[in-house]
């Protein structure tokens, strides 16, 4: 039997090292699938319940094997739905490799069945590198170009073929005019900044007396570098939310998350220092960083294409973190004094307490502060945790502390909702002898996470440690949505947009033979945790949460906070008698320590 190009395709993925590709049957890749079943399914098809899931998948087996995601579609509707995925990779720096069909080439322009000009379509999602294999003999070039793309950019590429060409038997471009010939390998590089850079970055951060430095998931294969360099400079160490697993926040110096979702210490160590080094990250709240003019500044970045252009650095190292920081510690003065370094360690440890004492606060049924308070201590040593967007990062980014040799990761620059689920089942394809837990609210697991629960029931048997642990916090609430309306101007929560239907997510899990609890008690928190990591399969733990309690935002003006007070006393007269007692703003006050809209403590906890 001749090889098609179908074949080649999947042989060429085998010889890259793919080991399996996500995705989602339709007639525009027939022959891929029959191609994977003559391979007898090398690299592993693994079948979502939607192409947008597959192409997170993919982002999510990137994001925590540091190799290429690989996911596939059929022409026209799929195609069209792995874009969100597709995005959530572009914006988050993840090689991924999308491999979309299309209707056959005689069909073209015909205005035909599903047709749809994919070169426009993934113009700028691929934008690195789009191409449509026409014949045989384009295959090999523009199959290896698009997966050394993805990795050298960092970035989603895609390839397109036509359905009638999958088909076609398999010719390698020939030793001709206008033929392209093709290699394999990918090579290892290391890029470094010049000496002359290094020894200005080092007079500067020399200069300092208060330094910050501010990490990114760039900085996460620098972990003793960037150990050293902060010891050295006796610096806090500030984390975007891409970076938090790239330092452990055991450390006393680590001052956690950065940002709306972040804390008091990281808002206060860039407010108040003089000095700030910015490794691997590309954050993009300047306002969170120091004021303008106020500090000397020195960016690390591999991406030149991203460096200096968050804040006004004298010094922009283009360079990979860790061999950059190797050449820059010994240029370094360890001579400082420790009022710096002790104040950011104390303000992490005020941090700590107030936060413990945040979840300890009553709420009607259960503090969604204190549901990730809880799973914190039970983390495995090798957990890799997801999170979705919303309300929950607030809790994930604050309440969580990554040890080193755990993974984290959520849709840190698109922020959409509905990836935690399939970056956790990415994840336990990367890592099948890990356990996942991954972190949603109740809008995010009604938009992806129950179909894809039927995902991980389906494959849970390929995973050696089958532990895959969904927290979903249900509120009946779009709820970070509902603040920010709140914060932005007093608006009180619009019912036909926020509220959500009660839908029995444990009750679900159960129904596809997997672990599923429902926890209505503060008192069973704890418990519900430690069942679901001890599951001998994946897990569904549903706990009924207050929606009245605010994700306050580190640096809180007393606009904000009146504003915010205001629409929850709104919401509480608009919507007496119309929600479930859990799900209205709590009015009742019997103690300093329960929540009511008209009493909520919105100052800045360590003024």
């Amino acid at each position: 039997m001749s090889t098609k190009v179908a074949d080649h395709v999947l042989q060429r993925l085998r010889e890259w090292g793919v080991e399996q590709v996500f995705g989602y049957p339709g007639d525009g890749i027939n022959g891929l699938l029959a191609a994977w079943g003559r391979a007898e399914d090398r690299p592993r098809f693994v079948q979502s319940r939607h192409e947008e899931m597959s192409a997170f998948q993919a982002v999510g087996y990137a994001k925590f094997s540091g190799r290429l995601g690989v996911c596939a579609a059929t022409s026209g509707p799929g195609a069209i739905h792995l874009l969100n995925g597709l995005y959530d990779a572009k914006l988050d720096h993840v090689p991924v490799l999308a491999i979309v069909g299309q209707t056959h080439r005689t069909a073209m322009g015909g205005s035909y069945q599903q047709e749809v000009d994919l070169h426009t379509l993934f113009k700028d999602v691929a934008s690195d590198f789009v191409e449509t294999v026409n014949v045989p003999e384009q295959l090999p070039n523009v199959l290896d170009r698009a997966i050394r793309t993805a990795y050298a950019r960092r970035a989603p590429t895609a390839v397109i073929i036509p359905g009638d060409v999958q088909e076609l038997d398999y010719e390698p471009p020939t030793h001709e005019f206008k033929m392209v010939p093709s290699s394999l390998d990918l090579g290892s590089w290391t890029t470094t900044p010049s000496q002359e850079s290094l020894e200005r970055a080092a007079e500067v951060l020399n200069s300092g007396e208060r330094t910050a430095i501010l990490i990114g998931q760039g900085a996460a294969g620098a972990r003793a570098e960037v150990r050293r360099t902060a010891e050295l400079l006796g610096a806090g160490v500030a984390k975007a939310l891409l970076g938090k697993d790239a330092l452990s926040d055991e450390l006393p110096y680590v001052t956690g998350s950065i940002g709306l979702l972040g804390t008091r210490p990281s808002y206060e160590l860039m407010r108040d220092c003089d000095t700030l080094l910015t490794i691997g990250s590309s954050f993009p709240y300047s306002q969170f960083l120091p004021e303008f003019g106020k500090a000397r500044a020195v960016q690390i970045d591999l991406d030149p294409h991203m460096i200096g252009m968050r804040y006004p650095y004298e010094v922009n190292l283009v360079g990979d973190a860790k061999a950059t920081l190797q050449r820059l510690i010994p240029l370094l003065d360890g001579d400082r004094g420790r009022e710096w370094y002790d104040t950011v360690c104390a303000n992490v440890t005020r941090w700590h307490e107030v936060m413990r004492r945040r979840a300890e606060v009553s709420a009607d049924p259960i503090n969604p502060e204190y549901v990730a308070r809880a799973l914190d201590p039970l983390l495995p040593d090798d957990a890799i945790v997801t999170s979705d967007s919303g309300s929950t990062s607030n809790w994930y980014a604050r309440h969580l502390t990554l040890r080193d040799g755990m993974r984290s990761s959520l849709s840190g620059t698109l922020a959409t909702m509905g990836c935690a689920v399939p970056y956790a089942i990415g994840a336990k394809f990367a890592h099948p002898d890990r356990p996942v837990i991954a972190l949603a609210g109740d809008g995010a697991m009604q938009m992806n996470g129950l179909a894809e629960m039927i995902t991980a029931a389906k494959y849970r048997d390929r995973w050696e440690d089958p532990r895959l642990v969904v927290g979903v916090w249900n509120n009946r609430d779009l709820n970070q949505v509902t603040w920010e309306l709140r914060a932005m101007g007093g608006a009180p929560s619009f019912l036909p947009s926020q509220e959500l239907p009660d839908v029995q997510y444990a009750a679900f899990a159960r129904s596809l033979g997997l672990t599923g609890i429902r926890v209505e008690k503060p008192e069973e928190v704890e418990d519900a945790w430690r069942a679901g990591l001890a599951a001998d399969g994946p897990a569904v733990i549903e706990f009924l949460t207050d929606p009245a309690v605010p994700p306050v935002p580190p640096h809180a003006t007393w606009e904000q906070m009146e504003a915010t007070a205001a629409g929850v006393r709104a919401t509480a007269a608009a919507n007496t008698g119309r929600l479930p007692a859990r799900c209205r703003p709590a009015a009742r006050c019997s103690g300093p320590r329960e929540w009511r809209p008209d009493a909520i403590d919105f100052r800045p906890p360590m003024d």
